[in-house]
């Protein structure tokens, strides 16, 4: 039977919600519902103003799934929408009730663009997405990952990491703006190029998966006007109900796996550690690579 809640003072109803979302771990749609209901003020200063993407599967997470852009004709009037260069309206994650609403939708995973609404050019973080190819265990990418961090250390630039809920890590470091896209493709493809060429028996940028053999993929491309990433504290349609968890460095070196953060303990680790990728909101602190575009003109 539907239900009516509250939230936001909107009304928002509520269908199947004793449906299995995930059916294995016993996950019902209310179930789901708490989680994001919980965690709502971490998804939300992460999400908002940057244009939305979900996934949505509405037989549960190993069923059929579809991606949703565009803000749906029937999306209720307390959902915030922004326009996209080409006139398309995408929703806004600002606030509780949208998230809710696009819980109801089975919406399990929430991706948002590199940028903010505000400023459609300019990413406010470098991301280097870590990427395992088929047969690579995880283990791998953590190899690849505190290498990175390595040098960057070195090189007096500040890394934050996160997994990514599925099978990989991925990097970011704050640029607070400071450049368009174009600028922030050249620089990351100057630091995949870099670490690609010092561990070539680790990481490749080819983009064929069939040519990367057992290396880890340096995804620098992905970090594009209009596309997108997992959100900070998404959950992902994996059979863990695993979440995408920022996590400290330490944790990386002493061994984690993505498994291990799932909507059943994030709430609780959130509380425990903070919010570890806070600092990427305030553009303050941020690292500057105009030497290296120079270098690269």
């Amino acid at each position: 039977m539907d239900k009516i809640i509250m939230v936001d003072n909107n009304k928002i109803k509520i269908s199947n919600p004793d449906k299995l979302l995930w059916s294995e771990l016993g996950i019902t749609k209310v179930d789901y519902l708490k989680y994001l209901i919980y965690i709502t003020p971490y998804i939300i200063k992460h999400a908002k103003d940057r244009f939305l993407t979900t996934i949505r599967y509405p037989d549960g997470y190993d069923e059929k799934f579809f991606y949703q852009k565009k803000v749906p004709s029937y999306a209720p009037e307390f959902v915030d929408s922004a326009k996209w260069k080409d006139g398309s309206e995408y929703i806004n994650l600002n606030k509780q009730a949208t998230l809710v609403w696009l819980g109801n939708l089975a919406s399990l995973e929430f991706h948002t663009t590199f940028n903010r609404i505000q400023k459609p050019f300019s990413p406010t973080n470098l991301v280097f997405d870590l990427d395992p190819s088929e047969g690579q265990v995880f283990e791998q990418v953590i190899e690849v990952a505190l290498k990175v961090h390595d040098t960057l250390n070195k090189l007096n630039i500040t890394s934050y990491v996160k997994t990514s809920g599925a099978t990989g890590l991925q990097i970011y470091i704050p640029i607070g703006e400071k450049y368009d896209y174009n600028e922030a493709r050249k620089i990351s493809k100057f630091f995949a190029e870099y670490f690609a060429n010092k561990y070539p028996e680790l990481i490749t940028i080819e983009r064929l998966k069939e040519k990367r053999g057992k290396k880890l993929y340096f995804d620098y491309l992905q970090m594009w006007e209009g596309k997108s990433i997992i959100t900070p504290y998404s959950p992902r349609a994996t059979k863990y109900a695993s979440v995408s968890m920022p996590v400290k460095w330490e944790e990386v070196e002493a061994g984690i796996k993505p498994q291990d953060f799932t909507i059943f303990n994030a709430l609780d680790r959130i509380k425990k550690v903070g919010d570890i990728f806070e600092p990427l909101l305030d553009n303050k602190n941020v690292e500057s690579f105009s030497s290296i575009l120079q270098q690269i003109k």
